[in-house]
């Protein structure tokens, strides 16, 4: 059905895997429509309660593809396809996880980082090396990473245009977990599974008001918060939730 991409979905968890292994899954237009589309597909399907992005082959991601940057004018950086991209998975209304192995750089990172979550196996390598072509981080690396990170690192890795490894990832709080590579994709599965044991209403705002909290004061962020709350309590996944514990055992929520 994609040409750049493969899906595939179970129970309840849907794979987009980035299919150009013979360029370490470098970005091009195509690809980055392609993912647009299956999303706005995902989210309105009901059983798909997590998505995970995972690479083909030997990277998770390479970035752009270099051929497509040397034809970019001013007015493709005035108008980001993968800026704009990675907005929608970073306010994806479900979660999402990064499930990378080897490479993760320039947009690769920037793809990572757009997920809610990151699960890497120990080959993983993370870097924004676009200095090195004469042009910046185009697609958060600039301005997501720093909220990871903060100031002084981002700058580092922007300036020198080295990589990190996944050690390295994981004491800087960039992943959640380094496993093995042949354990990757259970570990992610485990992980999605305690996730979709959770309420999916209660997932979607509570993701909603953290990444608000970025760009607003703690007093607004507070308000939200409790709007949101308040909202929650009304819902028939707030009262099986409670019954559930109450009873000693596992909620069955129906997102309403």
């Amino acid at each position: 059905m994609y040409k750049y991409i493969q899906t595939k979905e179970d129970n309840g968890l849907a794979w987009i895997i980035l299919n150009r292994p013979e360029i370490y899954n470098a970005f091009n237009d195509e690809m980055m429509e392609e993912i647009a589309q299956v999303l706005k597909t995902l989210e309105k399907e009901p059983g798909v309660k997590v998505i995970v992005f995972k690479g083909e082959g030997k990277a998770f991601a390479s970035g752009a593809d270099i051929e497509s940057l040397k034809k970019m004018t001013p007015y493709d950086a005035l108008f980001p396809k993968m800026q704009e991209l990675y907005q929608q998975i970073y306010n994806f209304p479900k979660p999402t996880i990064a499930a990378i192995n080897g490479y993760a750089l320039g947009g690769g990172l920037e793809l990572a980082i757009s997920c809610d979550i990151r699960i890497c196996a120990p080959n993983a390598r993370f870097g924004l090396p676009e200095c090195k072509l004469g042009v910046i981080p185009g697609a958060g690396g600039t301005q997501r990473l720093v909220r990871i990170l903060g100031e002084a690192k981002v700058k580092e890795l922007v300036f020198l245009g080295e990589f990190i490894n996944a050690e390295q990832a994981l004491n800087l709080g960039l992943v959640s977990a380094v496993v093995e590579k042949s354990e990757l994709d259970q570990q992610v599965e485990q992980y999605a599974g305690q996730i979709m044991q959770r309420g999916p209403l209660a997932l979607r705002l509570a993701k909603m008001a953290i990444n608000l909290s970025e760009d607003i004061s703690l007093n607004t962020g507070l308000f939200i918060e409790n709007l949101a709350q308040s909202f929650i309590f009304g819902t028939e996944d707030k009262k099986e939730g409670v019954n559930a514990f109450l009873e000693k055992r596992l909620a069955d929520f129906n997102g309403k």
